[in-house]
């Protein structure tokens, strides 16, 4: 009792704030990425805020750095979190105003009439005017810091919700990107078709004419019409998701979805790769995600409202006071005879609640207990994002690599089984075979730098790139 005593003491005359302080935690992160090594030396170990700030202007495609840029300005979701972020700011401007004294001012007028008679009926007559006015203040004394704990709670609320638009402003320029890298792999991709097909209708008239002079049954030519027609069916494929990709990106812009159809339809290559990626350490990525940095600002807000929590155990005192006039005539109104002033300290102190405010305590404990979790959680799955994009764009690099090398051997099979067909020193079947590989391999090696490109938007995503402070 002598220590609780002499905590209570402590406490008033220092104004300190009950509850416990926050402090930032500190998760083990590894020392390096896995994933670096399988990307080396396109993913360098270093931290360049400035290009992760603006990444897709690495990329070195006006266009896509237009959308993105345009996207950041009128993007519907983020308007959505700027406006949650208005909120937060106007509810700790709520919290501040606890800190300070609360002033109101009320005034009446009254015409008051009473019984009219003779004397002798005993009425006594009473009419007349009432003119009144007052000023009444009160100040809670925030000794026990209750309200100053609220104000801390609402201030990370603020933090939070900064942290939300700026993790809306990463998933924006990600989604943006995508969906651009997608619209140009599709469009190579039937740039790839009409390529073949140009092949592909060369072998079907040298297969007509064979056909014309007796030199072939007919099997060879149907075969060569049916590999055309195989290729020409794809098109209407890649026309679709690639009309789709600049519907998303019309809605992404907040824009009516077939409003860029003008702007995006004229085929474009695919964006060109950076010389190098500044992935940095896996200790940088703490700073540098939004929503690591959000689970951190709600984790300090859970824990300023145990603070909360805790002042109302304790007695909550403040200091009232007024001043009021009242009178019968307006010209007296304000004379010191009709002023009366009020003033005095106060208390209020809930003694028996049946453990509802113990019970609040616990409740808020849990969610400070939640809060660190998903804090943890957020941090384990950042970090899984990193390795996840590393591995998959280090892996789809060689993957290209190898493709490339096979579309390349894929032409000159082409042309050397023409030939020899054309010379009669081999069958039809060594044509059709060069050719259906090669468009195979060639659509590969398309898909594979849309890939390529996705995977590394992936990544930019996944270091927190994006946001600039």
């Amino acid at each position: 009792m002598k220590l609780r005593g002499l905590a209570f003491v402590t406490c008033v005359l220092s104004g300190c704030a009950v509850g416990p302080n926050f402090h930032s935690p500190r998760p083990s992160v590894p020392a390096s990425w896995v994933g670096a090594k399988e990307t080396s030396p396109l993913v360098a170990t270093t931290d360049n805020s400035a290009e992760l700030a603006r990444w897709w202007r690495e990329l070195r495609d006006p266009t896509l750095t237009s959308l993105v840029e345009d996207a950041m300005k009128a993007n519907l979701s983020l308007a959505v979190a700027q406006a949650n972020l208005r909120q937060a700011r106007a509810l700790k401007g709520i919290a501040v105003g606890g800190l300070w004294p609360s002033v109101t001012g009320a005034g009446t007028y009254q015409r008051q009439s009473g019984p009219q008679g003779p004397e002798s009926s005993g009425a006594v007559p009473s009419s007349g005017n009432l003119f009144q006015v007052g000023l009444d203040a009160a100040w809670e004394l925030d000794i026990f810091g209750g309200i100053r704990r609220g104000v801390e709670a609402a201030e990370a609320g603020v933090q939070a919700a900064i942290e939300n638009v700026r993790d809306v402003q990463v998933s924006i320029a990600a989604e943006v990107a995508l969906d651009y890298v997608q619209l140009r792999g599709n469009q190579q991709e039937i740039v790839t078709a009409n390529n073949n097909l140009v092949v592909q209708r060369h072998t079907l008239e040298i297969t007509r004419k064979l056909h014309t002079v007796g030199f072939d049954s007919g099997l060879d030519m149907a075969n060569a019409e049916s590999t055309v027609a195989t290729t020409e069916a794809q098109i209407p494929v890649y026309e679709t998701a690639a009309r789709q990709s600049i519907y998303a990106l019309s809605v992404l812009l907040g824009r009516p979805p077939g409003e860029l159809l003008q702007r995006l339809s004229p085929t474009q290559e695919l964006p060109s790769l950076p010389d190098h990626i500044p992935a940095g350490l896996p200790s940088d990525l703490l700073r540098r995600r939004p929503d690591v940095r959000q689970a951190e600002a709600q984790l300090h807000g859970a824990t300023a409202q145990i603070g909360v929590a805790i002042a109302q155990l304790f007695p909550q005192f403040s200091l009232t006071g007024g001043v009021s006039w009242q009178s019968t005539q307006f010209k007296s109104w304000f004379q010191g005879v009709s002023r009366s002033t009020t003033f005095g300290p106060g208390v209020n102190w809930p003694i028996f609640q049946g453990g509802a405010t113990v019970s609040n305590i616990h409740a808020q404990e849990a969610l400070r207990d939640e809060a660190y979790l998903t804090y943890q959680q957020t941090v384990l799955t950042a970090l899984q994002d990193v390795e996840n994009a590393l591995i998959a764009f280090g892996e789809e690099h060689k993957h290209l690599q190898s493709l490339s090398s096979a579309v390349a051997a894929d032409h000159k099979a082409v042309a050397l089984s023409l030939t020899l067909f054309e010379e009669g020193q081999t069958d039809f079947l060594s044509v059709l075979t060069a050719e259906r590989t090669l468009y195979t391999d060639d659509s590969a090696l398309t898909q594979s730098r849309e890939n390529l490109g996705s995977d590394l938007i992936a990544l930019y995503k996944a270091l927190g790139g994006g946001w600039e402070r």
